[in-house]
């Protein structure tokens, strides 16, 4: 059986991430359009604010810190036999962001940036996966960057866990095609988050946080593998990612200021 999109009758939606950012308007926009959503962060009291603000009954707080496998596995678990009604959509979107360079460059930051962005996104995935393998059904949707096309200036930790977020994905999608559980790639560009506001530079196409969400939403609905977005920002990127070294240096070094 080919996989398909998960709707709101196959069971829950899960959202990781949801205490700010992407991950909170995803929530939301899901528990608007009919889904129940489980929501996880570390953050609970930031989980109750948006259970609040989400239509009633909606809403169920699941939190957990997503480097704790243990702890992401009894959060999923515990969200599932509270609805009776298992994890159908998956959107993993928990991460962190710190800027970087090799002047600066902080072990502990780097460290964390991978535990929580790699290995956290790799917790949430154990978490679900072997359950929609077993019942043939599921979706699953990774949240990466386009920063993961390539190594890019001051995003030197970023840049390598979202690139490694993208390798999980496409290999996931060999196996997960024919256990027929979807899995799909979500590549924001510079989206206005909590995250971003720190940036001290310029972003091109920034795009809203409510906008980002409507096009993950559709995006997912739809099947798509990768949904990435603003497209031209985007597209830009991805002629990048096949130029030669000889070409991509210069250009990225020039065009943003690190050479």
């Amino acid at each position: 059986m080919s996989p398909r999109p998960a709707t709101p009758q196959d069971g829950l939606a899960w959202v990781t991430g949801a205490s700010s950012g992407i991950g909170r308007q995803v929530a939301l926009d899901l528990a608007r359009a009919g889904w129940t959503v489980a929501v996880t962060a570390r953050r609970e009291e930031e989980l109750a604010k948006l259970a609040a603000e989400a239509p009633p009954n909606t809403i169920l707080v699941a939190a957990a810190d997503v480097t704790d496998a243990d702890a992401v596995a009894k959060a999923a678990k515990a969200a599932e036999v509270t609805a009776g009604r298992p994890i159908a959509l998956a959107i993993l979107s928990a991460g962190t962001y710190v800027t970087d360079s090799a002047q600066r460059f902080d072990l502990a930051a780097f460290t964390n940036q991978v535990n929580v962005n790699v290995i956290g996104t790799a917790n949430a995935v154990n978490a679900v996966m072997p359950a929609m393998i077993a019942r043939r059904s599921g979706q699953i949707a990774i949240v990466s960057s386009v920063a993961g096309y390539r190594g890019l200036p001051r995003a030197i930790a970023y840049s390598t866990t979202k690139a490694g977020l993208i390798a999980m994905a496409e290999s996931l999608k060999f196996d997960l095609d024919r256990a027929g559980v979807m899995v799909n790639l979500v590549n924001p560009g510079f989206v206005k988050t909590p995250l971003t506001d720190r940036n001290e530079f310029p972003m091109p196409f920034l795009m809203s946080v409510e906008e980002a969400s409507r096009r993950i939403v559709t995006g997912l609905s739809r099947g798509r593998f990768e949904v990435c977005f603003p497209r031209r920002f985007a597209y830009i990127l991805k002629v990048m990612r096949i130029l030669p070294y000889a070409l991509y240096f210069p250009l990225v070094g020039r065009s943003t200021g690190a050479r």
